[in-house]
C-alpha cells in the first residue's frame, strides 16, 4: 500500500509542473468523483448533500461538500506553488552573439545549487483574447528545454569553500545557440496551440525535469520536485475523496502563493476561503451569525511539509523534538506562532491521528535557528478558527529535488480520510 500510494504521487506530480497544472489536475480528478465546478463570476445554487468546487486564479481551488445539515466546517488547507524561477517579459538575451539564454528571477527561497547542470523546461500559462473574453491556456513544453550550467571548477577555484550565487548572473538558463533567437515565445505558442501575437500576458516558470524516483536499501524513500507542498495537496485530496463527509461541510482547500508570502487575491491571505464559506452559508439560506455559530464549531488543518532530522546535520535540529521520514505525520509548533499550533488544536490533531491508526511527531526549531513560516496563522487572519500546523518529514526541503519518506503519504491520507468524517 505504501508503494502504490507513493507512485500514485510521482504521477500527480508529474502531472502537475505549476500551480495552474496541479489545480487542473484535481479539477480533473474531482469531475470523475461527480463534483459540480460552480464559478465565482456566477451566482451559486448549492444543494445540501451537494459536492462542488471552485477556483481563482486558476491556481488555487476549493472542493467542498456539504452535510444535510451544517454542524461546522472541517477544512484542510495546503499550497500549490513551489520555489522556482519565474520567466521574465521579453526572455530572450544573447551571449556573445553565440549564445541564447532567458531572463529569469527567483519565486520564492531556494537551494540554488541543485539547480545547475539538470535538464529543466517551461510550464505554466498564457493568456490570450478569445470571442471578447480573456482566456487562458497552459502551457508545458514535456521536453528538456533549457539548463543551467555551472561554471568550470577551473574559473572559480574557491566554489566548494561558498559561494554566493547571484540570480541575474549565475542562475539564468541557457535556451540555445544563436540560431534559436527569438523563437522562444513561438515554442510557447505552439505549445498552447494559439498564434505567438495573441499571447498577452503570461506567467511561466521553470521546472526539473528529472522524474521521482523511490530508492534507499529497502525502498524506503521517495524523490521527486515539488513535494513541498504537492505532498500534502495529494494526500487532502485522497482522504477527502475518501472520507464519508456527513457531519461536517467538508473542505478541501489548496492555496497559491505561500512561498511568497501569501498575500494575493488566491493566497492564503486573501479573501477566498472566507468567500467560499460565505456564499456557502448565503445558498444555504443560512445568516452570518449560523456563519460565525458554523465557525466556532470548526477545525482546519494546515498541511505543509516539515523538516526531518538531517543524517549529516543532526545538531541543526532540536534536541529532544526530532521527526524522522517514515515516522509519522509531524505536528509543528512555535512560540512566536510562525505555526498556529496551540495546546488545543494539538491535543485535537494527536486524537485524530489515534482514531486514524497513524504515527504523529513533533517539530519545533532549535531555539536559536529562526525558521520559516506556511499559511495556517496567515488564513487565520481572515477565517479564525482552531487551526494545526502538520506536515510530511522531508530532506532537502526547497530543492528542486526533495527526499520524503515512502510511508507517510498513506499516513496523511489515513488521517484526512478520518477526519473528513
Amino acid at each position: 500500500m505504501y508503494r502504490e500510494t507513493a507512485e500514485e504521487l510521482l504521477k500527480f506530480i508529474e502531472k502537475s509542473p505549476s500551480p495552474f497544472h496541479a489545480v487542473e489536475t484535481m479539477k480533473e480528478e474531482l469531475l470523475s468523483e461527480g463534483y459540480e465546478e460552480v464559478k465565482e463570476t456566477e451566482k451559486w445554487s448549492l444543494n445540501k448533500g451537494g459536492k462542488y468546487f471552485v477556483s481563482r486564479n486558476g491556481s488555487s481551488l476549493i472542493a467542498f461538500s456539504l452535510p444535510q445539515e451544517l454542524k461546522g466546517f472541517r477544512i484542510m488547507a495546503s499550497h500549490s506553488d513551489s520555489p522556482t524561477f519565474k520567466i521574465k517579459e521579453n526572455p530572450e538575451m544573447e551571449a556573445d552573439k553565440k549564445y541564447v539564454k532567458l531572463n529569469v528571477e527567483r519565486y520564492g527561497g531556494m537551494l540554488c545549487a541543485p539547480w545547475f547542470d539538470r535538464p529543466l523546461s517551461v510550464a505554466g500559462r498564457v493568456i490570450v483574447k478569445e470571442q471578447g473574453r480573456f482566456r487562458e491556456k497552459l502551457v508545458n513544453v514535456d521536453r528538456d528545454l533549457v539548463m543551467i550550467p555551472n561554471l568550470a571548477i577551473h574559473m572559480n577555484r574557491q566554489v566548494n569553500d561558498g559561494y554566493k550565487y547571484n540570480a541575474q548572473v549565475d542562475m539564468l538558463p541557457l535556451y540555445g545557440g544563436i540560431d534559436a533567437k527569438g523563437t522562444f515565445m513561438k515554442v510557447i505558442s505552439e505549445n498552447a496551440g494559439v498564434k505567438e501575437e495573441d499571447i498577452l500576458g503570461h506567467d511561466l516558470f521553470l521546472y526539473n525535469r528529472v522524474k521521482g524516483s523511490i530508492w534507499g536499501a529497502e525502498e524506503e524513500f521517495i524523490s521527486s520536485g515539488r513535494l513541498d507542498d504537492l505532498q500534502c495537496a495529494f494526500s487532502s485530496l485522497k482522504g477527502f475523496l475518501k472520507g464519508e463527509k456527513n457531519k461536517y461541510a467538508a473542505l478541501h482547500c489548496v492555496l497559491d502563493n505561500e512561498e511568497v508570502g501569501s498575500g494575493t487575491k488566491q493566497g492564503a491571505a486573501s479573501t477566498f476561503l472566507y468567500d467560499t464559506l460565505q456564499r456557502i452559508i448565503l445558498a444555504l439560506g443560512l445568516n452570518f451569525e449560523d456563519y460565525l455559530t458554523a465557525l466556532a464549531n470548526s477545525f482546519m488543518i494546515s498541511g505543509d511539509n516539515a523538516h526531518a532530522i538531517h543524517p549529516n546535520h543532526m545538531d541543526m535540529a532540536d534536541p529532544v523534538n526530532r521527526p524522522y521520514l517514515n515516522e509519522g505525520i509531524v505536528i509543528k509548533h512555535n512560540a512566536n506562532q510562525k505555526y498556529c499550533t496551540d495546546g488545543v488544536s494539538a491535543a485535537m490533531f494527536k486524537d485524530l491521528c489515534r482514531e486514524a491508526g497513524v504515527p504523529f511527531q513533533n517539530f519545533t526549531n532549535r531555539s536559536d535557528i529562526l525558521g520559516g513560516s506556511t499559511l495556517g496563522n496567515i488564513s487565520n487572519t481572515q477565517v479564525a478558527l482552531n487551526t494545526v500546523d502538520i506536515g510530511l518529514p522531508q530532506l532537502a526541503m526547497h530543492s528542486p529535488y526533495e527526499t520524503a519518506g515512502i510511508k507517510d503519504t498513506w499516513y496523511l491520507i489515513q488521517a484526512a480520510e478520518k477526519f473528513f468524517c
